[in-house]
């Protein structure tokens, strides 16, 4: 039965505690250590990179079909989908739901060698925390619920989305978000990435990403001297907006991340391309930087075009430039009175835990930047070496991260369905 809302939320967690089949579920996770591990040992040793989640979005679908969550399927983009549907209502209801999520996705490139190695509670894999233990935890709470026969008065979708690192560009969140018929029913959506049962994202840090392309005509170094050269003119654009004013309040960041161009020391080069990433917690400040890279490689376009020789030694024809969004993330916060922040609270004090809270970009920056109630977790245990093929994970007390997660994923559940 669903704890009267106008109770404390400190009440409400330890009502929704005490119940039999909570207790339950926490027992199925205690019993079941070994079952999670090879899950996630499963998991890191099928490749996920970036654009290339397929075959993991086929072993997640399957594993879902096991811990038996109705409507399992993938959806347009390679997200995968299952339900938990509320109690006493047909699984064509339009009610609320709460989200919980883990991304497939690693850093790693096509071709990277994975060969997971288990010692112990010890989990030695690229992408063995982010995100084996995310994934790992997902199917950890599902099964606890199903096992348990939890009854939940609003639906509990999981997710095991695309698309979170990188270039990734949260393409899968944020298409559930904006194609997904089910968007407009979001309640609360719970993210869960890597290790960790005391920390938590509430602040979103939004960024945008580019790729600058400038071409010319090109030509040989000494006959068509006096062409202008697209490596000049970026490497002047790049040095002005290297010199960007930045602010410390908010935070922003700029960083110039790659540069290529040409085919030989003795040609001019036909284009030159960069790639640049800027990062803030303000929205306002992302599109500061955006006007100020614009702005430069604009100006430095226009100069090499108007000191360009002429002639009939040099080739005819100018520079000029393309600048394409390669990534967008929006910059969110979660609000201090935000009834998500007030039940991970609960839940903490129930469990004894206290949770730091952080900025970080995630698949949370997508539902936060709309409005819904959201928070990117660890679901427990250690970890070390993220993004490196050093990565590595213990279990070691990922008990008590996965209690802390289904407490909050139900507790939310509660809340979306009186809302």
């Amino acid at each position: 039965m669903p704890i009267f809302p106008r109770s404390s939320a400190f009440s409400r967690v330890t009502a929704l505690a005490g119940q039999r089949p909570v207790h339950a579920a926490f027992a199925w996770l205690h019993g079941n250590p070994k079952r999670i591990m090879d899950w996630q040992s499963a998991l890191v040793a099928i490749p996920g990179p970036p654009f290339g989640e397929e075959a993991r979005a086929a072993w997640m679908a399957e594993r879902f079909g096991e811990a038996g969550l109705a409507q399992v399927h993938t959806d347009q983009i390679g997200n995968v989908l299952g339900f938990l549907p509320a109690a006493n209502l047909s699984p064509e209801s339009t009610g609320p739901i709460v989200v919980l999520s883990a991304h497939l996705d690693t850093v790693f490139p096509v071709g990277t060698a994975l060969n997971p190695v288990l010692k112990g509670d010890r989990l030695e894999a690229p992408g063995a925390c982010d995100n084996g233990a995310g994934v790992a935890g997902l199917l950890a709470v599902a099964h606890a619920l199903v096992h348990a026969h939890v009854e939940l008065p609003a639906a509990l979708l999981f997710l095991g989305n695309v698309g979170e690192e990188g270039e990734g560009d949260l393409r899968g969140v944020r298409h559930l978000y904006e194609q997904s018929a089910l968007a407009g029913r979001i309640g609360a959506h719970i993210v869960l990435d890597g290790a960790g049962s005391d920390t938590a994202v509430t602040q979103a840090l939004g960024s945008k990403r580019y790729q600058v392309v400038i071409t010319g005509p090109g030509g040989h170094s000494f006959t068509d001297a006096g062409t202008p050269n697209p490596i000049a003119a970026l490497a002047s654009a790049l040095a002005v907006v290297a010199q960007t004013p930045l602010t410390d309040d908010p935070r922003s960041t700029l960083n110039l991340g790659t540069i290529q161009g040409g085919t030989s020391v003795n040609s001019i080069p036909e284009s030159a391309q960069a790639s640049i990433d800027c990062r803030s917690t303000s929205s306002e400040q992302l599109t500061r930087l955006e006007v100020a890279l614009f702005r430069a490689v604009e100006d430095a376009v226009t100069r090499a075009n108007l000191s360009a020789k002429t002639g009939p030694a040099t080739v005819n024809g100018s520079l000029a430039f393309d600048i394409s969004t390669i990534g967008d993330r929006p910059a969110a916060q979660l609000p201090s009175d935000s009834p998500l922040l007030e039940t991970l609270r609960a839940v903490d004090r129930h469990l004894g835990l206290r949770t730091d809270h952080r900025l970080g970009s995630t698949d949370a920056n997508v539902p936060l930047a709309l409005g819904v109630p959201s928070v990117s977790m660890g679901a427990g245990g250690e970890g070390g070496g993220a993004h490196t093929r050093s990565e590595w994970y213990s279990a070691k007390d990922r008990e008590t991260g996965l209690k802390r997660v289904l407490l909050l994923t139900l507790a939310m559940t509660e809340w979306a369905a009186w809302q």
